[in-house]
């Protein structure tokens, strides 16, 4: 019960972040931010290119760990915006903090947030800078490599369709946000792994820009549902884009069972989709660990220390600068385990 024992171990921590979250700033603006309170006076903050499901469980493992480092966290939302999140990084800046970590709202404006920094420690977190070579021993990534995400899902999809004798197939494809590495490594590697298996894919139809949204994947694929377009399975980017297409499914009076709808994350409603049989898989994405990993590395960076130092992950071969949360496929056959 891996996943479900973290999230139990800091729900006093998340439910103190959500009410915070809930409030607003004081300005008025309306951006989430929790605080937690060693009383050490060192200062930190975590700024989320948005608020959802899964950052929202990053958040509370990077404001658990940053209590048991002895710092005072605070975390802001972005709201998808780019400059709003300069802007933060620039005001804990001026605040004299040693440390930011930054979930990009754009891997394009990596470099205007080390250059807003400063001289303080730099940890992207979750979403990689476009260009990796700005990395170094002040600016350091924390994440899961994509390549490998999607690439569980092909394997997947590729013994599944072996067993019915299939070797050509068509699928519908839900894209996160273009342009981000997370959409462009997801899909090219849930490709790659097909192709590598010994699977003809070709599309359905176009791929389906959802943006990592459940609503949005909902209203796009339902059209789809009715045209009379013929496919032999759903390929999303994320949990909630694929629990938007079993929610379309279901209100078109179809089964979404009937065909392997295939998601990443492993958030609590894909584990469940997968536990009922809606949904044929999934792939585990370690919030927990790369919250809390990139906190201990800023704690490390700040001290001096090796950057992995404490964190339990490797360091990537070809680069010193990053260091990987490893991806974990899960099945109805293990799925009891991310509950």
């Amino acid at each position: 019960m891996k996943k479900r024992l973290l999230v139990t171990l800091m729900a006093g921590v998340l439910t103190c972040g959500m009410l915070t979250g809930c409030g607003g700033n004081s300005d008025g603006t309306g951006d989430s931010v929790a605080t937690s309170s060693s009383g050490s006076g060192k200062a930190i903050t975590l700024v989320l290119s948005q608020r959802d499901e899964w950052l929202s469980s990053l958040d509370t493992a990077a404001q658990s760990a940053a209590k048991d480092a002895g710092y005072t966290m605070t975390s802001q939302d972005a709201l998808s915006d780019s400059s709003k999140q300069i802007q933060y990084v620039s005001t804990a800046a001026s605040a004299g903090e040693e440390a930011v970590i930054v979930n990009l709202v754009d891997p394009n404006v990596a470099g205007d947030i080390i250059e807003a920094a400063g001289d303080m420690k730099v940890v992207f977190v979750n979403r990689p800078p476009e260009d990796m070579s700005l990395l170094n021993e002040s600016a350091i990534y924390v994440g899961s490599d994509e390549m490998t995400s999607g690439y569980y899902q092909g394997e997947w999809l590729a013994e599944h369709f072996k067993e019915q004798g299939k070797t050509e197939i068509k699928y519908i494809l839900l894209n996160g946000i273009l342009g981000q590495v997370s959409t462009t490594n997801r899909t090219a590697s849930v490709l790659q792994a097909l192709e590598d298996n010994g699977i003809t894919a070709t599309e359905a139809s176009a791929p389906l820009a959802c943006d990592y949204d459940r609503a949005e994947a909902m209203t796009q694929i339902t059209p789809l549902l009715s045209s009379g377009v013929e496919f032999d399975c759903i390929i999303s980017n994320n949990d909630a884009m694929a629990i938007g297409a079993i929610e379309a499914m279901e209100n078109a009076g179809k089964d979404p069972s009937s065909i392997p709808i295939v998601g990443i994350d492993a958030t609590a409603d894909g584990v469940q989709a997968v536990k009922d049989g809606k949904m044929a898989m999934t792939v585990f994405q370690n919030a927990v660990g790369q919250g809390s990993g990139a906190m201990q590395v800023a704690a490390n960076m700040v001290a001096g220390n090796d950057i992995a130092e404490g964190t339990g992950y490797e360091v990537d071969d070809e680069n010193q600068y990053v260091i990987w949360v490893p991806f974990e496929p899960v099945t109805p056959e293990n799925v009891a385990d991310y509950e």
